[in-house]
């Protein structure tokens, strides 16, 4: 309910209120007017107390008195009776007696009422027309887009691909020479935070045309018939601003491969998936109209959605590399006061980040140096942000851990940060500390994951047994039956890499280079599976004890000194 709707049931309830609390202030409505028999009332004739008489066709009476009281007597019905009264100087008045202390309050709430009830009639058929008419789709055209290339950093393969659809948009009839058809469809797509919604609209400020903005789930309805209209009600709107840019965030919520399936809900997913690629089927190549959609899953996405003549042009938006890193750093701290910090170091260190990472890890940065009353926001800030975006905020009170506790998060952090040494020294070490943080962690290492293309397959390996290391410390020092929980994490991430080796990416014994994913597997081939994931695990790990026991002198050693200063850098590692 909007609110000129409110403000339209707020008038008449408030005229309502009012009346009611006069009817029952004067009280007329629930106090009958008293009776006198009709022979009290002749003494009152007689006595000129009458002021006048309200004489109808009913049985009784109304009788009001020189002083403003009323009552009811009998009605004599007597032919001569009005000519007496008025020869005695009485009103005699041939209507019913109406009191205005009682009717205007009447008709308030009476009126009150009958706007109450028109109002929610026509917004129940408002409902019912949002709900079920073409023109239930709630978007406004974002006409002046703040937004161009140069608002987003790094993604150049991404921009460079994306110039010639600007192009189109400003200047149509130079493609109508060549020949040229535009594409109708862009569809960007890589991992979230990426920047996929900013290119977007990075082209409506470039091109400087309307900016359409929805998501999937807009059109996601029970009801049968409500997405496809909405569909219909978009493209019409963006059609009566001539060129413009329609973006359909997370387009997966419509756009998923069709089923058999009868189901209601299904039915009206492909209902909206129909009427989206009949849309864009029925575009004219001069209309200017550009459809841009986002999504993290383009294999999902339903093979007519992607063929040529719908969305044309496949577009990954892939997380930045290095140098993407330090342009997307620099356009963040641009217009932040900043000091000493060391970009180019900062973007090696952030690694597998994403855009709206980077730009999370400045944002915190600076209200940390904001915290701190600093003038700018200084590397140091930079250096606690980065834990922050990691691992969480490092909790205060740590009164309540114990000192073996302590010592069993130390052994273990060490564990990781001495494997990772040996068996990855191109991934430096940054940090290893034992204080426990806001996300769950008891302690972490942080480590800086080298950019590459590809990650072969003793990479994998050695991921496996770094993260292993933590639990293979633990049992080195403490024995077999007191390891503990605190390896459930790394046991996740090294049972997830062992099973994509597996079944995935076709470096295991079994099954070869076969890509599991598209064979159905029955209970035998899942216990093959298990126990091949569970002899390379099994393996890693035993080569992890080995290489801690070999250089367990150093693991106690640094153990020892994370208990005492209970953080160690890089430089303190070596």
């Amino acid at each position: 309910m909007d609110k000129n709707k409110k403000k339209l049931l707020f008038l008449p309830a408030i005229l309502g209120i009012l009346s009611l609390t006069c009817l029952i202030y004067f009280k007329l409505p629930f106090n009958n007017t008293s009776e006198k028999s009709y022979i009290e009332f002749m003494k009152d004739v007689s006595q000129n107390k009458v002021e006048s008489i309200y004489d109808t066709t009913s049985p009784v009476i109304s009788v009001k008195l020189k002083d403003g009281k009323v009552y009811k007597t009998d009605n004599p019905r007597k032919e001569d009776f009005k000519e007496q009264l008025l020869k005695l100087g009485i009103k005699v008045k041939e209507e019913s007696l109406v009191d205005l202390r009682f009717l205007l309050p009447s008709l308030g709430l009476l009126f009150s009422a009958g706007a109450v009830g028109v109002t929610l009639l026509n917004m129940n058929k408002t409902g019912k027309k949002g709900l079920f008419s073409v023109s239930s789709i709630d978007t406004e055209a974002v006409k002046e887009m703040p937004f161009d290339f140069n608002s987003v950093a790094g993604n150049e393969e991404a921009k460079e691909s994306l110039k010639d659809i600007v192009d189109f948009l400003k200047s149509p009839e130079k493609y109508k020479k060549y020949g040229a058809r535009i594409p109708k469809g862009i569809i960007l797509y890589g991992d979230p935070g990426t920047g996929k919604t900013l290119l977007a609209k990075a082209i409506a400020g470039e091109a400087e045309v309307p900016f359409f903005p929805v998501s999937g789930s807009d059109f996601v309805q029970v009801y049968v018939g409500v997405g496809a209209g909405r569909i219909r009600s978009l493209f019409k709107k963006a059609k009566s601003h001539g060129k413009a840019v329609i973006f359909i965030d997370e387009i997966d919520a419509i756009g998923k491969k069709r089923s058999d399936s009868n189901s209601g809900g299904a039915d009206e997913r492909d209902q909206t998936l129909n009427a989206l690629l009949t849309q864009m089927s029925g575009f004219q190549e001069d209309e200017g109209i550009v459809v841009i959609a986002a999504t993290n899953r383009l294999d999902i996405l339903d093979e007519a959605l992607l063929r040529p003549g719908r969305f044309d042009r496949h577009i990954e938006v892939s997380l930045p590399d290095v140098s993407a890193r330090e342009k997307i750093l620099n356009l963040h701290l641009k217009n932040k006061p900043c000091k000493n910090i060391n970009i180019k170091e900062w973007a090696k260190k952030t690694a597998y980040f994403s855009g709206a990472k980077l730009e999370s890890l400045v944002n915190e940065a600076a209200i940390l140096a904001c915290k701190d009353n600093s003038i700018n926001i200084e590397d140091l800030h930079m250096d606690r942000a980065y834990s922050i975006v990691l691992a969480g905020y490092e909790k205060i009170n740590r009164d309540f851990i114990k000192e073996k506790d302590r010592n069993i998060t130390a052994y273990h952090e060490i564990g990781h940060a001495l494997t990772s040494m040996y068996v990855l020294p191109e991934e430096k070490v940054s940090k290893v500390t034992i204080i426990p943080s806001t996300k769950g962690a008891g302690g972490y290492t942080l480590s800086i994951p080298a950019d590459n293309m590809y990650q072969s397959k003793d990479y994998l390996y050695k991921r496996i047994m770094v993260a292993l290391g933590g639990r293979a410390a633990e049992e080195i020092i403490f024995g077999k039956a007191h390891i503990t929980t605190g390896a459930y994490n790394d046991l996740q991430k090294c049972t997830e890499i062992a099973f994509n080796m597996v079944t995935q990416y076709g470096m295991g014994k079994k099954f070869g280079l076969l890509s599991l994913n598209n064979i159905s597997p029955n209970g035998e081939t899942t216990n093959e599976i298990l126990a091949e994931c569970r002899d390379l695990v099994d393996s890693l790990y035993e080569k992890t004890k080995d290489l801690l026991m070999e250089n367990k002198e150093e693991l106690c050693e640094l153990s020892k000194l994370l208990i005492e200063k209970e953080t160690l850098y890089y430089e303190d590692l070596n």
